[in-house]
């Protein structure tokens, strides 16, 4: 896919409904205060990496593709930093950020036990991780037979499944959460997206955070 093609979805109705709800779960569950640093892994386009700076986080963008990154840097402040590095090899210290953040992008890597051991070892604070929700109406329209679109080779897990992920590394508090009932955007959409308790593990997303131990 195109960067640019898929910058624009998050600028139509829709994605822009998506990408906030996702982004608000994700903040929520971090609790970061203004000048903490941030990584997000996966960054793509940069979409969230921008929205953790207009909260007034300092964000960096990781990503191998450096395409994206090229798009990401021509569409954003000279103050965000962008990085072309492997979630599973991150070029960062121990330590190095208050808070991590990858929103469904490590179920396009291989080994995402790796890529997670990798996000909790730069990581200060908190981390929120997400991934796609195979017991959700988006995996029925989105992601059978391989996917479709932006969710073409997407691995698409359940609940027990990216919880074990966590398993045996340095962490607590571990809070699952989900988002993303009604992939529509529909207005009946948002209206039960605001009223369904996201301890349900049904939407699109599912969200893993905690803190590190």
């Amino acid at each position: 896919m195109d960067p640019a093609d898929y910058e624009d979805w998050y600028h139509t109705p829709r994605g822009r409904w998506i990408g906030e709800t996702e982004y608000a779960l994700a903040a929520r569950q971090l609790a970061s205060q203004a000048g903490d640093s941030l990584l997000d892994i996966g960054c793509g386009t940069g979409w969230f990496t921008r929205r953790a700076a207009a909260d007034d986080l300092v964000a960096t963008g990781l990503d191998p593709n450096s395409v994206w990154l090229d798009y990401a840097r021509a569409h954003s402040s000279p103050a965000l930093s962008w990085v072309e590095g492997d979630a599973r090899a991150l070029p960062f210290a121990d330590a190095s950020f208050d808070h991590v953040l990858s929103i469904a992008a490590l179920c396009f890597v291989d080994d995402e036990r790796r890529a997670v051991a990798e996000a909790v070892r730069v990581a200060r604070r908190r981390f929120a991780i997400g991934w796609l929700n195979r017991a959700s109406l988006l995996y029925s329209q989105k992601g059978r037979h391989g996917g479709s679109g932006a969710y073409r080779g997407a691995r698409w897990h359940s609940t027990r499944e990216v919880r074990a992920l966590f398993s045996g590394l340095p962490v607590q508090k571990l809070k699952l959460r989900s988002a993303i009932f009604l992939p529509s955007g529909t207005g009946w959409a948002t209206w039960l997206e605001r009223g369904v308790p996201q301890v349900l593990p049904w939407g699109g997303l599912l969200l893993v955070a905690g803190e590190k131990a």
